[in-house]
């Protein structure tokens, strides 16, 4: 099976692309949602992450307090490679689980937004990268997750630059049209991925 690697700044699209992915019938594993799973109260990866980083960030209903987590991590390098350490080898056990359960399918899109960051290209066999313009991001995620256009400039920041993604990529969608446009360029990518998944097969 034929494994893509979809990935992409922050309010790049990368959800949208998915879910026209999804409706032309293509399974998707995602692993932001992997990662929310894997810190639900009473999973093993919740306690670790109170073990090492403190129990300062569970609420006192027993989830994971993200903002106070997220913030601590932007400012704390060290304590964004515990995180990492703790999640990321979970994530790709589940990944590889959920991938081997695909058993007729030509291809399938992981998508895995630090991919470049974490150096995850060994995971898939091509990288889609969902590309837009840095200034479209900062104003879709200011008023995605109202902030300010500093703090979507320093989240920016954080993640891989623009460059270095386009540079892994193999496939780049640049997702600065309509949702019209999108779909039909993830139609058109549907069917190179058919083609090259069917030697595979």
């Amino acid at each position: 099976m034929l494994k893509i690697g979809l990935t992409g700044g922050i309010a790049s699209g990368k959800t949208a692309v998915s879910d026209q992915f999804s409706r032309l019938g293509v399974p998707v594993i995602d692993t932001d949602i992997i990662s929310r799973e894997l810190v639900e109260p009473g999973k093993p990866a919740l306690q670790q992450i109170a073990d090492q980083l403190g129990e300062a960030f569970i609420q006192e209903d027993g989830n994971l307090n993200r903002r106070a987590l997220r913030q601590h991590i932007f400012s704390h390098p060290g304590a964004r490679t515990l995180l990492e350490g703790i999640l990321h080898p979970a994530i790709r056990r589940e990944v590889t689980q959920q991938l081997r359960a695909l058993t007729s399918t030509p291809y399938a899109i992981v998508v895995i937004p630090l991919l470049v960051e974490n150096g995850l290209q060994d995971m898939v066999d091509r990288v889609l990268l969902v590309d837009a313009p840095e200034e479209l991001q900062i104003k879709r995620v200011c008023q995605r997750d109202q902030i300010s256009p500093e703090q979507a400039r320093s989240i920016l920041n954080a993640q891989a630059s623009r460059d270095q993604r386009l540079a892994a990529a193999d496939d780049i969608l640049e997702n600065t049209g309509d949702m019209d446009t999108l779909a039909a360029c993830v139609e058109t990518l549907h069917k190179q991925y058919l083609s090259l998944a069917r030697p595979r097969n």
